[in-house]
């Protein structure tokens, strides 16, 4: 077996992180823009906005990363494929938030109905 050829798991892992490293990936997309997606979905369930709000700060927040990524370390600014790996993240971190948030309004402004069924769901009283 040939050291330098690649394996699947190397395969796999290129076809989500830059150029550089995978390091880079996790913090600038994970944690600062899935962390930004994440508050923006959560102060969307906040002020009572509806979910298809998360999607469009989202996508507006990949930019956002992918400027980063293109200005700090140097990455590609116009990808449409490491365009649409940062909108998935902020997407599902976004809505995640706003899931999260949505449940903790619903048990705690409407206990008298509501109840939690775990950490994004809730569920109604039995009669």
């Amino acid at each position: 077996m040939d050291p330098a050829a690649p394996t699947a798991l190397s395969t796999f892992l290129h076809f989500f992180y830059e150029e550089g490293s995978s390091g880079i990936f996790l913090l600038v997309t994970v944690i600062f823009g899935g962390g930004a997606a994440w508050l923006s979905g959560r102060a969307i369930a906040l002020t009572w906005r509806p979910a298809w709000q998360v999607f469009v700060y989202s996508l507006i927040l990949a930019a956002a990363v992918r400027f980063f990524h293109f200005s700090l370390f140097g990455g590609t600014l116009l990808s449409l494929h490491y365009y649409l790996i940062d909108s998935a993240v902020c997407i599902g971190l976004g809505f995640l938030g706003f899931r999260a948030a949505r449940v903790s309004q619903m048990v705690s402004h409407y206990r008298w109905i509501n109840r939690p069924d775990g950490p994004l769901r809730w569920r109604r009283h039995a009669p």
